[in-house]
């Protein structure tokens, strides 16, 4: 005999939208509790739930909170990313301007950018919606939904935050770091440069998640000529202003400093969250691969706010950033002397709901 929660799993897939409804609202707490439950029959739950994200809005709401939770599981990960039918159809609908669940589905994305297989989004191609003005390629929908779509412009219902830490997991993958670096046709943009200006952004997980995108595609070398570029990607004041807070600094020093350092109103906070800082120092880090990113940073005086960083932020992981990059920046240049690049950091953050 089935239990009692066995037989309320088994009416995800009742013909009746009224019984579906309850089935999944009171399943919602399983799926982080007892995740297991939806395993039965070779994941036919899992694989009842990807249906009704086109159901109902309420509905769609319940099944997509429990498959953003479910997806924490290594076989439900897969079993979803590896359903395209299932990837076209939320890519699909969270470039949609009216739809109400917009930010379940920029989280679920986030949580199957996880697998590796999702790589292949940047061939993806579908018809924008109007409202967006975008290409059809889904990668750069996602891209233009992620900067309109914030607080609320684009979909009242939704500020794709989450989208951040999709693109940041994407990143790992060579392919999709050259996406970032390229010049795209149809707005004459580098998609990074459309990622830069929310380094500051009021959400921490936007910030998160873009200065680990940041990160990530630093680990192009021969693309950190138009890194430091003032007129292509520009990317150093976008990653030193936020790890600046409102110390003071010598004439002789701030004079040197990038336009955009100097001046700042007495106010300045640097980013709260430490973790942030410590991702921001880490793509420094990884500027100083070449012999021009070195001397570039010490002709527009990185060193001291470094210096201030480390002194201000009380965080083991900030202060070892802090330390590895002054060892670079303050060393006599040898030959041929070039930091070894890291692995590419993975956000192993799974999102729940």
């Amino acid at each position: 005999m089935p239990t009692e929660l066995e037989e309320l799993v088994g009416f995800i897939a009742s013909p009746n939208p009224q019984i579906r409804k309850l089935a999944v609202e009171h399943l919602v707490p399983y799926s982080t509790a007892e995740p297991s439950i939806f395993n039965a029959e070779n994941f036919r739950p899992v694989k009842n739930l990807t249906l009704l994200i086109q159901d109902h809005p309420k509905i769609a709401e319940y099944a997509l909170t429990i498959l953003v939770n479910l997806s924490a599981e290594q076989k439900v990960l897969e079993l979803l990313s590896g359903n395209d039918r299932f990837i076209d159809s939320i890519l699909a609908r969270v470039v949609k301007p009216s739809e109400p669940n917009a930010n379940l589905l920029a989280m679920l994305l986030a949580n199957l950018s996880k697998w590796d297989g999702l790589k292949n989004i940047v061939t993806k191609k579908q018809p924008p919606p109007e409202e967006l003005q975008s290409h059809e390629n889904v990668i750069n929908q996602l891209m233009d939904l992620f900067v309109k779509g914030a607080d609320g412009s684009y979909n009242k219902h939704a500020d794709y935050d989450y989208l951040a830490y999709f693109f940041a997991d994407l990143t790992k993958h060579a392919e999709v770091r050259q996406f970032y670096i390229t010049k795209q046709p149809y707005d004459d943009a580098v998609p990074l440069t459309k990622l830069k200006v929310f380094t500051e952004h009021k959400s921490d997980i936007r910030r998160r998640g873009v200065a680990s995108t940041i990160k990530n595609v630093a680990f192009e070398v021969p693309a950190h000529p138009a890194f430091f570029s003032a007129d292509d990607i520009h990317i150093l004041p976008y990653v030193l202003l936020p790890i600046m807070g409102d110390e003071d600094y010598d004439v002789d020093e701030s004079m040197d400093m990038l336009p955009e350092l100097q001046l700042l109103p007495p106010d300045k906070k640097r980013d709260p969250d430490p973790s942030i800082i410590q991702t921001h120092l880490e793509t420094l880090l990884l500027l100083t691969a070449t012999r021009e990113g070195r001397d570039l940073m010490r002709e527009i005086k990185v060193y001291p706010v470094i210096r201030e960083t480390h002194l201000r932020v009380d965080h083991e992981g900030v202060k070892d950033a802090c330390d590895r990059l002054v060892q670079v920046l303050m060393r006599d240049e040898e030959p041929d002397a070039t930091p070894k690049v890291e692995e590419v950091d993975e956000d192993d953050e799974i999102v729940e709901v």
